[in-house]
């Protein structure tokens, strides 16, 4: 199969490296890449959101199948796009049209689809300018903390946990009134707030049948012990040690099997990816999110670890047979740590040298999250940089041989998380 995969980041390293090693893939074509990823395959330099570019691509290469790595073009309608091209009738797309990206696009929507299949979620309510009053005389009212959600795309900055009314009535009116995060807050979710642990879940779905890749946590605070600033993720583990037998039953038949069987219920074609954020809450599980793609840094320990064709898995959702897959997985832990620029998630300087990726043991996994290739060098383009996957046998171990790892590549104001597993160890 000629694949093309789509999108610049850790989660697409990673992608890129699992797809390269099966025999059903002859060629693969990366747009836009990263410095890592100019390895696996063939670069274009076109973005995510460029649709005359991908549809043009896929026509002139000749390709069998795009694997779309975020979540923007999925929401902006890029399968709809591609499908209404003549000359792409056989192409097979990972990722789900504009309706089934909406269960990310839209946090309403997700809400709602939850509620409607009886998924278990926390309670809510939804406000615009238009019951602004009604809002703030809710949130009032509200039990502490409180939770608020931008309702569209925010680059994972669109949530916001309130610790008093005050702070919960200011940010309410800075995502309606004064548009803090532009057309993403114009709505906004108000949630009572879970106390437990997270979780991230990845199924791979045709629409009616799905298979569950391995679980992970990651750790979202920028400082040790869960400190400090969101970010887009500093580390993950994998498998996490408290999800056991009994729990993965609750996820597969309160979760899971409602999530597929209401995708068909409400008439929403969907062949992807489907993430689905949990919180713990006393053995129990509840949705807070669901992404129509992979996560990032979760797939850098996901992918090592799945030890099934990846291809093979994707032809299958493609085609509408992953009922006839199974998944095998390595039984060994694995951990990303994650190095980022300094300053990152405030602000970041780019275009710093990394030093020691060529004296790396050739078995080590370096995903490039946040790089690229400028002549002979290769210099950080990001706030995440690199992502550092390595195994043990427990979470300890597999830390420890991260950090070794992660200690013998320098750029300028490198920082990274030293206990990502923390609570585990």
């Amino acid at each position: 199969m000629r694949i093309l995969l789509l999108g610049s980041g850790g989660r697409e390293h990673a992608l890129a490296w699992r797809i390269s090693q099966s025999p059903r893939c002859t060629a693969l074509f990366i747009a836009p890449g990263n410095a890592g990823t100019k390895e696996l395959g063939q670069h274009f330099s076109f973005g995510v959101t460029d649709f005359e570019a991908i549809r043009a691509c896929c026509v002139d290469q000749s390709i069998d199948m795009v694997v779309v790595g975020p979540e923007e073009p999925l929401v902006k309608g890029l399968v709809e796009y591609l499908r209404a091209e003549p000359l792409l009738k056989s192409l097979s797309i990972i990722g789900p049209g504009q309706e089934g990206a909406a269960l990310e696009g839209s946090k309403a929507f997700a809400k709602a689809f939850l509620q409607r299949h009886g998924i278990p979620t926390a309670s809510y309510r939804e406000f615009t300018k238009e019951n602004y009053q009604e809002g703030l005389a809710y949130l009032q009212n509200h039990t502490l903390p409180i939770v608020l959600k931008a309702d569209g795309l925010a680059a994972g900055k669109g949530v916001l946990i309130c610790n008093s009314h005050k702070e919960a009535l200011e940010g309410f009116e800075e995502m309606i009134q004064s548009a803090k995060f532009g057309e993403a807050g114009k709505k906004v979710v108000v949630e009572e707030f879970l106390q437990g642990i997270e979780i991230s879940v990845f199924v791979l779905t045709d629409g009616k049948n799905y298979v569950l890749l391995p679980e992970a946590k990651d750790y979202k605070r920028i400082g040790e012990g869960d400190s400090g600033l969101n970010t887009g993720g500093m580390g993950a583990v994998s498998p996490v040690p408290f999800v056991d037998g009994t729990l993965w039953n609750k996820i597969k038949t309160r979760v899971v099997e409602p999530t597929i069987i209401g995708l068909q219920k409400d008439s929403i074609s969907y062949c992807g990816f489907i993430f689905i954020g949990f919180m713990i809450v006393k053995d129990e599980p509840f949705v807070i999110e669901y992404n129509c793609r992979m996560g990032d840094p979760e797939t850098e320990v996901v992918m090592p670890r799945l030890q099934t064709d990846l291809v093979e898995l994707l032809a299958a959702a493609a085609a509408g047979e992953l009922k006839n897959q199974s998944i095998k997985t390595d039984p060994r832990t694995a951990c990303t740590v994650v190095a980022v620029s300094g300053g990152y998630p405030e602000d970041y300087k780019k275009g710093f040298p990394i030093q020691g990726l060529d004296q790396l043991p050739a078995s080590s996994l370096v995903f490039h999250m946040g790089t690229q290739q400028k002549g002979e060098q290769i210099v950080t383009n990001g706030g995440r940089v690199l992502a550092v996957t390595a195994f043990g046998n427990s979470i300890s171990e597999a830390a420890a041989a991260a950090r070794t790892i992660q200690d013998a590549i320098q750029f300028e104001g490198k920082y990274y998380r030293s206990d990502i597993g923390f609570e585990f160890k």
